[in-house]
């Protein structure tokens, strides 16, 4: 076993700090799309996705994906060319109307009949439909069930207080034997005031143990001259794998 798989048995804290009051508005997440404050997008793709592609899809094809959260996040482009379904739900249209742009794609805008003011913005090829609306409007009967979750920025970007909801919303979401990627983030949380937020494995396996089976693939130090701004010594990304079991 590498090296970063044993550092996923390291212990972490379980203690949150003062994160736990964290409430970050809909207004503020609009507020950094608007001022372009959106150092969360990977402009090229989130190398843990393409080192563990295989175990997402597990060598199927034509899966349904969701992208919670999306943002404008060019992996849903990506997953659309290899012939998957994408699913994304974000509260910034502007992010959704880059995305479309930035990759020249074509698309049609409808209202949501269930969901008062929202939209859906679909590719005019079908397979990329992203909502703009809340993700707790969302219901299975709306988009469906899915074979396969990219969590990058979602779950971390939650606030504290709305976590137990948010999961609870997501495994409705998911169909049996689905693969569900999450990436978390680990620093002293006494430091930072989020997000995104710290998220220990211990709350991850308490939020999830009901009905999946959790494994930890990788822990990434991905500390910057921005976290050492923020007051951090150290930042790591953490890979889980979740598998909802039949």
């Amino acid at each position: 076993m590498d090296r970063s798989a044993d550092a996923c048995r390291i212990l972490e804290s379980t203690d949150i700090g003062s994160q736990k009051d964290r409430v970050v508005t809909e207004e503020e997440w609009l507020q950094k799309w608007e001022m372009g404050n959106t150092g969360f997008h990977k402009e090229q793709g989130h190398p843990l996705l393409r080192k563990y592609l295989d175990v997402l899809l597990s060598g199927r094809s034509g899966l349904r994906i969701f992208f919670p959260l999306c943002g404008k996040a060019v992996e849903m482009k990506w997953l659309a060319d290899m012939g998957h379904t994408v699913v994304g739900v974000e509260v910034s249209e502007q992010a959704l109307k880059e995305f479309f742009s930035e990759h020249s794609l074509p698309y049609c805008e409808e209202p949501v009949p269930e969901i008062s003011g929202a939209k859906k913005l679909q590719s005019t090829s079908g397979n990329i439909s992203l909502y703009c609306c809340s993700i707790y409007d969302l219901s299975s009967s709306i988009v469906g069930k899915f074979d396969g979750v990219w969590d990058r920025g979602a779950l971390v970007a939650v606030n504290p207080c709305d976590r137990q909801r948010y999961v609870s919303l997501m495994i409705t979401l998911m169909e049996k034997n689905s693969s569900y990627l999450l990436v978390t983030v680990s620093y002293d949380p006494n430091k930072h005031k989020g997000p995104p937020f710290y998220v220990p494995e211990s709350e991850i396996k308490s939020l999830f143990r009901d009905c999946c089976e959790i494994k930890c693939l990788q822990k990434v130090d991905d500390f910057s001259e921005k976290h050492r701004q923020w007051g951090l010594d150290y930042f790591l990304e953490v890979l889980y794998i979740l598998k909802f079991v039949a």
